[in-house]
């Protein structure tokens, strides 16, 4: 292997895997009544160093329904993948763990959220496609503004 091939950035998904996943119903009432649901998501993301090549991200979403005032069901998923990253530069890495990886697990972790929600007896989930890069530009920018008004 020449040292060119050996300095070329790699980043792969190796492993794609539901890393934990739990669905409830509080109660059996809620098949009872009219279904006008409220929902309340919470999604969020995180990188863990695994080797010096790879890299564990992880996509978290929490799901409450509510129904006439009460729990309807919660779904809870954490879909993961082991990327391996190598070569790469630094400066770009938050944005690989915090963008580009997150856009790669998320058509999974839909799937899982609304399997487990239609297999819960419930009408289809289908979370909105979400844009990591513009949403992690966000957070970039908020956390500069803090930053910067720690400064002032």
């Amino acid at each position: 292997m020449s040292e060119e091939q050996q300095t070329q950035p790699q980043l792969a998904l190796e492993r794609l895997y539901t890393k934990d996943i739990s669905f409830e119903v509080p109660g059996a009432q809620v098949f009872t009544k009219q279904w006008q649901p409220e929902l309340n998501i919470n999604l969020s993301s995180s990188a863990e160093k695994v080797d010096p090549t790879h890299f564990e991200v992880s996509l978290k979403v929490v799901v409450q329904a509510n129904n006439d005032g009460e729990t309807a069901f919660i779904v809870d998923v954490t879909q993961a993948g082991i990327f391996l990253i190598e070569n790469i530069e630094e400066e770009r890495l938050p944005y690989i763990l915090g963008a580009y990886c997150p856009n790669i697990l998320f058509p999974f972790l839909r799937e899982a959220v609304n399997d487990m929600v239609t297999k819960g007896s419930f009408p289809q989930l289908l979370l909105t496609p979400i844009n990591f890069d513009a949403e992690f530009e966000a957070n970039m920018e908020r956390a500069q503004a803090t930053v910067a008004e720690g400064q002032a």
